[in-house]
């Protein structure tokens, strides 16, 4: 039997080229949302989607072209305007699969709050195992790349300026599977040419990319009976550094705040990291410093066991890229067990990489123990949505450590 058979298949695609969802209110006035199926032609071939998740699930993408609709004072945005459902697959790779269109969308999901500076999101399973910004796109590329190399394997590299050819050429010495941009310089198509496979996406929508922070859609979650949930999507209400809210608590008639007001650099750095975290799978916790991730910690049940998770990844993934940079091996490869131990006494006084970094939370700490364990490691600031009955134990932390906090008011899970 020929187990990879599959993975060099397309599915059938049962699904019709139109689909409506009707929306009937109280009166029985109806409102329709059309999407039309998205296909594109690669190598003579007019498809849509390779697969689902898996292989042997079939799927379809679908993109809205009227219907305008009004949920709970909210309006969507209006058909016309798109981003994955209007992306240019570039005439050579193969046909992209779900995972490859949800790992762009999680990507943009993030750096739409991101426009003002060169950014740059790897994304691994509709999540970012590295995930900067930079001076330029080749910086921003590289400090995300070396965050987390080794998850980068066959990841998504979703950028939100014009690929230029010197970025192009560092993204194709490693192997990715997808490469989106709002445009490609001249001669950048060519450089990435020599990954067989490539899926490259011109997605021109980059540039507006603001444009989808001020309006929500819809997300449909399908149930095991065949019914559905839907919601609004999630809208960030931190814009700028002036919406963060003080760490402030009340218990038992006392008040409680932290001492230490943020800097500017770590201000930045606390937006820039709770925008990446809007964009982590919950529970979650990250750590950030300098406009890089250094800890991505995602999907867990406890926010003590996720912080030290992030914690831990930090820890690895500086070993790894100092080894990597002074040998030109990975941790895994490198067979130097005196360089190796080295590296390791070296990252252990660096903490991690963590000290004066921040600490991200996609959700209040219930107990001082999940935050505790950024602190110890030397993190400078924390930011998370408050509203726990101990926020006043969180707050102390902080005081303790010498820490600074903002709350954001808001929680930003993603199921």
């Amino acid at each position: 039997m020929d187990l990879a058979r599959p993975y060099r298949s397309m599915a059938a695609d049962p699904f019709p080229p139109r689909l409506e969802i009707a929306f009937y209110d109280e009166a029985g006035l109806r409102t329709a949302l059309v999407y039309d199926k998205v296909q594109w032609e690669v190598a003579g071939e007019s498809r849509g989607l390779r697969y689902g998740e898996n292989p042997d699930q079939a799927a379809a993408l679908y993109r809205p072209v009227g219907g305008n609709l009004a949920l709970a004072g909210a309006v969507l945005i209006e058909a016309g305007e798109g981003l994955v459902s209007t992306a240019e697959l570039l005439q050579f790779g193969k046909h992209p699969g779900k995972t490859n269109l949800t790992d762009v969308d999680a990507a943009l999901g993030i750096l739409r709050y991101l426009p003002g500076r060169p950014a740059c999101a790897i994304m691994k399973h509709n999540n970012p195992s590295g995930l900067a910004q930079g001076p330029n796109l080749l910086e921003a590329y590289r400090r995300a790349w070396l965050a987390d190399r080794v998850a980068a394997f066959g990841a998504a590299v979703v950028l939100n300026r014009s690929l230029d050819r010197e970025t192009a050429s560092q993204i194709a010495s490693s192997y990715c599977e997808v490469v989106a941009a709002p445009d490609f310089e001249d001669g950048a198509i060519d450089r990435l040419r020599a990954r067989k496979n490539l899926r490259i996406m011109r997605i021109p929508g980059i540039q507006r990319l603001e444009r989808w922070t001020l309006s929500p859609q819809l997300d449909f979650a399908s149930l095991v009976d065949g019914a559905f949930v839907v919601q609004t999507s999630f809208l960030s209400r931190i814009r700028s550094k002036d919406d963060f809210l003080p760490a402030t608590a009340q218990r038992e008639g006392k008040g409680f705040s932290v001492i230490r007001e943020p800097t500017e650099a770590e201000l930045e750095d606390m937006l820039f990291g709770w925008f990446v975290e809007t964009g982590v799978t919950s529970n979650s916790v990250i750590y950030v410093r300098d406009g890089a991730t250094l800890g991505i910690g995602t999907g867990e049940q406890d926010r003590v066991g996720v912080a030290q998770i992030a914690r831990d990844k930090a820890y690895r993934k500086l070993e790894d890229r100092l080894i990597w940079e002074r040998s030109g091996l990975g941790w895994n490869e490198s067979g130097d067990e005196g360089a190796k131990a080295a590296v390791r006494e070296e990252v252990k006084e660096l903490r991690g990489g963590l000290v004066g970094s921040v600490m991200v939370s996609d959700a209040f700490f219930p107990f001082r123990d999940g935050i505790e364990v950024g602190l110890k490691e030397g993190v400078g600031a924390v930011v998370q949505p408050g509203g726990s009955l101990r926020d006043f134990e969180a707050i102390e932390a902080c005081n303790e450590h010498g820490a600074t906090m903002k709350f954001t008011g808001q929680r930003c899970f993603r199921h």
